[in-house]
């Protein structure tokens, strides 16, 4: 039985509807761009996100929007593929370092110059690992490109940089946790309607993937029982963001899929461990390694069946 999709794929039914011009058409592009950092080629799916940006703070989802736009047209200004660029291929890696830029930059002009400088870059870098067909490129030029960013301010430009303080917590928070495992695959960690809107954006068009995201949002909270884990991380959705990106990359309707996203679920929160103990910014490095890493393996495995 086909699944049901309130919305049709792109978004358009329902949304934005005055109209089918140029300016119309941009809103769809955009809005994809937001939903697919979660891998939703739907408008409605990308404002409810930035809606959910919004509820932690408006200058995030502007930002966001920023990122997305830039990226996009980076793109389009250098005749990469017209159907990538409506779908929003281009734009979610820009949204993520738009957000990114705000959440690590002091506010300012300079913060503003790395976001559009950053977004602009993520295109091209996207295009560069489209290049090679062996593994999708998923957010690794976000990752890449704001490591850069977070390289040159630290050489040259440290005053940009903000300094933040550690989360601390007396006892873990469940709820709370479950909410910004979501929330924080676009930073939002200050606020459980982030995730709750996250969750809507995902359910409007795929009952499985809602149903992928929220196992991948369950399974870190096991780690409040670990020895020597930080409840300060755990409340804040630290362990999980990675978690809920493999779950949804790699689940599908079969018990084989569930099982191999549940292993990408397991090493991206090993690996996130590892990384808050070292101190890396780790972005959503666990995601993406841990997914190549399953890919691979799957591919191992079915060499050895055929």
């Amino acid at each position: 039985m086909k699944e049901k999709n309130l919305f049709s794929p792109d978004g358009r039914e329902g949304f934005f509807i005055f109209g089918n011009g140029r300016m119309c058409e941009s809103c769809y592009i955009i809005g994809r761009g937001v939903g697919q950092v979660m891998f939703r080629n739907n408008a409605v799916s990308g404002a409810l996100m930035l809606i959910g940006i919004a509820c932690n703070a408006w200058q995030q989802a502007l930002l966001a929007l920023l990122g997305c736009f830039v990226a996009t047209a980076a793109a389009f200004f250098s005749g990469y593929s017209k159907q990538d660029i409506e779908d929003g291929l281009y734009g979610f890696n820009g949204t993520l370092t738009g957000i990114a830029a705000g959440v690590f930059l002091e506010p300012g002009w300079g913060m503003l110059g790395m976001a559009v400088c950053g977004a602009a870059l993520s295109s091209w870098v996207v295009r560069l690992l489209g290049r090679q067909k062996w593994l999708p490129g998923f957010t690794a030029p976000f990752i890449l490109v704001v490591w850069l960013i977070l390289a040159v301010c630290r050489l040259w430009f440290p005053s940009l940089l903000l300094t933040s303080e550690p989360a601390v917590a007396a006892e873990p928070s469940f709820f709370r946790a479950f909410s910004l495992h979501l929330g924080q695959v676009m930073f939002q960690g200050d606020t459980v309607l982030s995730g709750l809107f996250f969750l809507a954006a995902i359910v409007i068009q795929s009952r499985v993937q809602v149903l992928y995201a929220v196992w991948g949002a369950l399974l870190p909270l096991a780690m409040a029982w670990m020895p020597a884990v930080s409840y300060g991380d755990f409340n804040a959705g630290l362990f999980g963001y990675n978690a809920v990106l493999c779950a949804m990359a790699l689940g599908d309707r079969s018990w084989r899929g569930a099982a191999w996203a549940t292993l990408a679920v397991a090493v991206s929160v090993a690996l996130q461990v590892w990384g808050l103990r070292e101190g890396v910014v780790t972005l959503t490095a666990p995601f993406v390694v841990s997914v190549w890493t399953v890919m691979g393996l799957r591919r191992v495995y079915s060499s050895f069946r055929n």
